[in-house]
């Protein structure tokens, strides 16, 4: 329980004060008693004092079983720390599990964090942990924010050790793709650390207390790309390391020892991956750290993320598969039927089984009349078979005249050559709003897998998209050179009612087209509405095109499932091309 409830809410770390616990007796884990090197920098540029803030105003008095807005029953205090207390809650109205932040209105912090929460709403990013209300009533305020109950927090998996290269590319990969597009927003972060970061059972990871987490702890920064960018080389650094890159421990990694400065993780841990050791260095590089090549320093999350782009992909590891035991053979295999053997000799081999002798042979007068007279019906019945076969053979090529064909000797007609399948070699989500489903996915449904997919987020309201959320979702598809397409096989997730594909030639992986119409410009190659679990779409027109969209306008009701909640969704598991 303790685990669940830290993976699911996020709160600010106390930075020394003691975290008390309404009712459960116990203090979160997102960072109690750490304070990063951002929040001690950015705490002096705002002149902020978190214990004369909780010294002005006093958390409310609130207990499990209240309701706010008649809606979300508080079930458990999580942290009660400077005038604010979180809260596992439950939403009545749609029996969903969320998480509750609750100030007084008259806080110093209730403005920005009011402000704060109604822009990470609007930003609407998967990777982040879902803004689902900011209200002020009744002398309070309070922020709504999604509970993710299978998600485990950074913290807990680095305590059992440092992460795969693979896994550690992933993360850096992930978050700082997902702070890049929060930048571009104008939002940023200012407390990244372990403990608020997730990563779900599918591998994803997901970010929360975007703008929140700051606003609560009173915090802000002058360069505030400079900090998310130094917190993500952070992650990082403690993910190939187990490690925190500071002298002081905190998120229940050990720090450096004093007096050394920053070192590269692979001069702390044998094993670590040169490229992302780099990486981490270039991130840190704020520190005065430097890159064991000479690289620029990555000072916003932007530079980083293609940096990460620009690596070579780190493949996961191969499974490892077991021998299975030698075999064994059992006691009743050896004869002996669950008995021991016999001591002091060796069991006697079986003896094989005498053969039967042959029945004896029709010696007697009648026995011999008997068998000439079945042979002589035999002999009748094959004779009269063969005759009737013949002879109706023959009146049927009486009657049959000769084919028209064989008659004009135009038998040999042309037929058109069998479709050939068309090799993918590179495939790119499509996402011209910058609001990308499952960027690292859109390989998985060529890979020959079935088992693997890209899958799209989860909509309330559908099938078609509403035009002010979505103009669709889909993904472009290389083919390496220009063909003239015949077919377009998908496999799909979700049957039901209903799923519309359209099919569209591009000019690049990326194209250049309006956000308000994305495919107004593209030529249509084909378009189908289904509602089962395949799809196969037949190009008529003799258009070549080396790119291919894989458009997606309507997605199918399904049952809610773990981070995908929402009834509307769709995903494509696998796409093959002929022609």
């Amino acid at each position: 329980m303790a685990e669940r409830s830290t993976a699911a809410v996020d709160v600010a770390d106390n930075s020394g004060d003691e975290a008390l616990t309404a009712e459960a007796g116990k203090a979160t884990s997102d960072g109690v008693g750490t304070e990063t090197k951002a929040d001690t920098e950015a705490k002096k540029a705002a002149g902020t004092d978190t214990k004369g803030a909780a010294a002005d105003t006093s958390s409310p008095e609130l207990h499990s079983g209240h309701k706010l807005a008649r809606r979300y029953r508080l079930e458990e205090c999580v942290t009660r720390l400077d005038g604010f207390s979180s809260w596992r809650a439950v939403d009545e109205k749609l029996r969903r599990a969320v998480g509750v932040h609750v100030l007084p209105a008259d806080h110093p912090r209730a403005r920005p964090v009011l402000a704060a929460a109604r822009s990470a709403a609007l930003l609407g990013d998967p990777r982040f942990v879902q803004v689902l209300d900011a209200v002020e009533e009744n002398d309070l305020v309070y922020v709504v924010h999604e509970w993710l109950p299978d998600a485990t927090e950074l913290t807990a998996v680095l305590a059992s050790g440092p992460l795969e290269p693979h896994e550690a590319y992933q993360l850096v990969s992930q978050v700082s793709q997902a702070m890049a597009a929060a930048h571009r927003e104008g939002l940023a972060h200012l407390r990244l650390n372990p403990g608020s970061v997730l990563r779900t059972e599918s591998g994803q990871y997901r970010i929360r207390g975007l703008a929140v987490m700051a606003a609560l702890r009173g915090i802000t920064s002058d360069h505030p790309q400079r900090t998310d960018t130094e917190a993500i080389g952070a992650l990082l650094y403690a993910a190939l390391t187990q490690r925190w890159p500071y002298e002081r421990d905190a998120h229940g990694l050990s720090g450096l020892p004093k007096g050394v400065g920053l070192i590269a993780p692979d001069q702390v841990r044998a094993g670590v991956h040169r490229g992302l050791s780099e990486l981490a260095m270039r991130a840190l590089v704020n520190d005065g750290a430097t890159a064991s090549r000479q690289d620029q320093p990555c000072t916003t999350p932007e530079e980083l993320s293609k940096a990460v782009a620009a690596m070579p992909r780190i493949r996961p590891p191969e499974p490892v598969f077991t021998t299975p035991d030698a075999f064994q053979r059992t006691t009743y295999q050896q004869g002996a039927y669950g008995q021991p053997p016999h001591r002091g000799r060796q069991p006697l081999a079986p003896r094989p089984a005498a053969p039967m002798p042959p029945p004896p042979p029709l010696q007697t007068r009648t026995g011999k009349a008997l068998k000439w007279t079945v042979s002589a019906l035999l002999i009748a019945a094959l004779g009269l078979g063969s005759w009737q076969l013949a002879d109706t053979l023959l009146k049927e090529e009486k009657k049959s005249p000769p084919s028209t064909s064989q008659q004009n000797g135009n038998d040999d007609k042309p037929t058109k050559p069998a479709s050939k399948p068309i090799k993918i070699v590179n495939a790119r989500e499509f996402a011209p709003d910058g609001s990308p489903q499952n960027l690292a996915e859109a390989k998985l449904t060529y890979d020959g897998d079935a088992s693997t997919f890209w899958r799209t987020s989860s909509f309330i309201d559908g099938p078609e998209f509403a035009p002010s959320v979505k103009k669709g979702v889909g993904i472009i598809y290389d083919l390496g050179s220009k063909r003239t397409l015949d077919t377009v096989s998908l496999g799909l997730l979700y049957g039901g009612s209903y799923t519309e594909i359209s099919l569209y030639a591009t000019d690049s992986l990326s194209p250049s087209v309006s956000a308000s119409d994305p495919v107004g410009s593209l030529k249509k190659l084909d378009s189908a509405k289904v509602t089962s679990k395949s799809a196969e779409l037949k190009i008529k027109s003799n258009v070549k095109t080396r790119y291919v969209l894989v458009w997606l306008t309507a997605l199918p009701h399904s049952a809610p499932e773990p981070n995908y909640v929402n009834p509307y969704k769709q995903a494509i598991t696998d796409v093959k091309f002929t022609g």
